[in-house]
């Protein structure tokens, strides 16, 4: 059995078609001109703006005419996560889906239902002929992910509708009002490198097997990063070693938690075994101390192995980090905030504030650290990104920051929330859960454009989005499609 025979089949087969389509963040060029194509042979209005979001327009069915109009929206990139042993290009191939029980998964990359079935639940509402709405506009923005270009260039007066109903949410159940802010932070500085030095041996370290996760949802696991804690195994190393760091490099997105981390240092032949025995004792602690949240952790620590072809005895990539920069360096990641750095004190349970150590790199001469903060409250992101300036300034880094936006404020009289409330309890005999979300949905940014629309976020059940173990429950899609159905049949009228 494949995707497309689950049911529902007309939502099924328009989420296999987009996992056939390359769309990482950034690289989304194939799946707007799909979009764009789609929209046309359905007969439908459909318009592709500067930046390549598509609008694509279905009137009311008869007799819903007088309905407030609705917007459905989702973006179209994908985050490209894979396995470090798992063959894939994400600019060319597809993503390979599979049925493990309730949930459909991919083998080894992200699977990209984050937010390709919201899209294609609103595909199926543009391409049926027995569902009951009045006006629909489909939004699909591009870049989500990493930056939310789409969102953010959107122009004033070209949607027409009243009310948006944000398909990007990954809960079952839960209806969102409200999320968090966030900015792109960096730190940069370059050192000048050292030589190989004499009666050293070259050894290589690995922290891998962490479950990573969304860089939002998944903060509050307080699962393990293995940008943070290579630094950590580097450090003692150093400290109690005399070992010399020649490159270290982890994570390779803002908004997903790194997984992996690998380096190359220098290990004095006199100290190989004490080199040996504090990365043994220090990996082990860690393990320990991760053992609940990411129970396959894996720490490798060998003498390092040449490439087929490849002469690592000679020229550059032999210079390693000056003793004074590697400390400097290593010292900087340790101190850089990370994880959840403050709770919210309105809404139990909510992470209102937190950093994701994402990216980290020391390489030919080049140090690079790139984060993403998320908040709730303006103020609070901004004296989170002081502290991170003042850690890095104090270790003689530049830092920078862009991408920032504002959160979603939750509005408690939204009509359409009052109605998706109503329409939940009268479907399956209990309220939906109203939350808000540790996480850069694009209403917040769309709101500026269009400070009018009355918003509500809602999506069927993922779990570890931005990850390799990402997977969609199949109930849940069958559940948010039978529920979406009602909703639009329900609207208020203008």
């Amino acid at each position: 059995m494949t995707i497309k025979e689950l049911d529902p089949q007309i939502v099924w087969k328009n989420f296999y078609a987009l996992t056939q389509i390359p769309r990482p963040s950034k690289h989304e060029e194939l799946a707007v001109e799909y979009m764009y194509n789609w929209g046309k042979e359905h007969g439908l209005e459909t318009i592709k703006d500067e930046v390549g979001n598509i609008i694509i327009r279905k009137p009311a069915t008869p007799g819903c005419e007088n309905m407030k109009g609705v917007i459905l929206q989702g973006h179209v990139d994908m985050v490209p996560q894979k396995n470090a042993d798992t063959v894939h290009d994400f600019l060319t191939d597809p993503i390979q889906t599979w049925i493990d029980g309730e949930w459909v998964k991919a083998k080894g990359t992200t699977l990209g239902a984050d937010n390709g079935l919201g899209l294609a639940m609103a595909m199926a509402v543009l391409e049926s002929n027995d569902i009951k709405h009045g006006p629909i506009e489909l939004l699909c923005t591009i870049d989500e992910e990493t930056g939310m270009t789409g969102a953010m260039a959107l122009k004033p007066g070209v949607l027409e509708g009243e009310i948006l109903i944000n398909l990007d949410s990954e809960t079952e159940g839960e209806l969102y009002v409200g999320c968090a802010g966030g900015l792109d932070a960096s730190a940069s500085a370059t050192y000048v490198p050292a030589e190989a030095p004499e009666a050293h041996e070259c050894w290589s370290l690995a922290v891998k097997g962490f479950k990573g996760g969304h860089s939002g949802m998944d903060i509050i696991l307080c699962r393990g990063n293995a940008n943070k804690l290579a630094a950590r195994i580097i450090y003692e190393l150093m400290t109690k070693a005399d070992v010399k760091l020649l490159d270290l490099e982890g994570g390779t997105l803002r908004n997903a938690i790194p997984r992996e981390a690998f380096a190359t240092v220098y290990v004095p032949e006199a100290k190989v075994a004490e080199a040996q025995k504090v990365f043994a004792e220090v990996s082990a602690a860690i393990k320990a101390e991760y053992a609940g949240t990411d129970p396959d952790s894996e720490f490798i620590f060998k003498p390092y192995e040449c490439a087929e072809g490849e002469c690592c005895c000679h020229g550059d990539e032999c210079k390693y980090v000056p003793e004074a920069d590697a400390y400097r360096f290593i010292r900087a990641i340790l101190a850089c905030p990370d994880g959840v750095e403050r709770m919210s004190s309105e809404m139990p349970g909510l992470v209102e504030t937190s950093n994701n150590l994402a990216m980290v790199k020391i390489e030919a001469g080049e140090f690079s650290v790139k984060t993403l903060m998320r908040s709730s409250v303006d103020t609070a992101k901004d004296a989170l990104a002081q502290k991170f300036e003042a850690i890095f300034s104090l270790a003689g880094i530049e830092t920078s920051f862009a991408g920032g936006y504002s959160g979603w404020a939750p509005n408690p009289d939204s009509a359409i929330l009052a109605t998706m409330k109503k329409v939940y309890n009268d479907l399956y005999g209990k309220e939906p859960a109203v939350m808000a979300i540790h996480a850069g949905l694009e209403c917040g940014i769309l709101s500026g454009a269009y400070p009018h629309w009355d918003m509500v976020s809602c999506g069927p059940t993922l779990m570890s989005p931005h990850s390799p173990d990402e997977r969609a429950n199949i109930p849940s899609v069958a559940k948010c499609w039978e529920f979406l159905q009602a909703v639009l049949a329900n609207i208020p009228v203008k």
